[in-house]
């Protein structure tokens, strides 16, 4: 763009942001008020020689906005456009229910089998807690390697600790 804001003729600078629009337009069908401030130009140069059917995306794009476990709508855009795999462009950091509750059983399980703690960090301590099985409501999710430093939202990723191992793990 740069390049070109001394040019005596936009035509062709017209033309390339009309391609960019009229892509856009022709991907993502419904959706209007997050495109705004979106890098578009950036996101067609990558993406626009994908075939997309608008129909699924619009789909796809709903399911994700009604997902409460998407932070970043924004970012929703280029995840789509990108075939669904980047999930730190939707900021999704939280286990769900069910992910939560499958790590939190067959830890315990194995706990008890070892007769040590369910809590893999105080099964190594020296203290009380070492053979102590907590509850289901007396431990966290937490991601084995941290979400900040690219660790999955997905289940092999997912430990439970008590909670206050959770919280003295913070970014680790």
């Amino acid at each position: 763009m740069s390049r070109h804001r001394f040019d005596r003729d936009i035509a062709e600078l017209k033309r390339y942001f009309g391609t960019v629009i009229d892509w856009v337009s022709g991907v993502f069908t419904d959706v209007e008020g997050e495109m705004r401030g979106l890098e578009w130009g950036r996101l067609y140069e990558e993406y626009h020689k994908k075939s997309y059917d608008p129909a699924a995306v619009s789909a796809e794009m709903h399911r994700l906005y009604a997902d409460p476990y998407v932070k970043n709508r924004r970012g929703v855009f280029e995840y789509v456009l990108g075939g669904s795999v980047d999930t730190k462009l939707l900021d999704v950091r939280v286990f769900d229910e069910a992910t939560k509750k499958s790590v939190y059983a067959i830890q315990t399980a194995k706990a008890k089998e070892k007769d040590e703690s369910n809590c893999p960090l105080c099964a190594v301590g020296h203290d009380a807690a070492k053979g102590k099985v907590w509850g289901f409501g007396e431990m966290d999710a937490d991601h084995v390697a941290a979400w900040s430093k690219g660790g999955a939202t997905l289940i092999k990723n997912c430990q439970m600790l008590c909670k206050t191992h959770n919280r003295a793990k913070g970014n680790r």
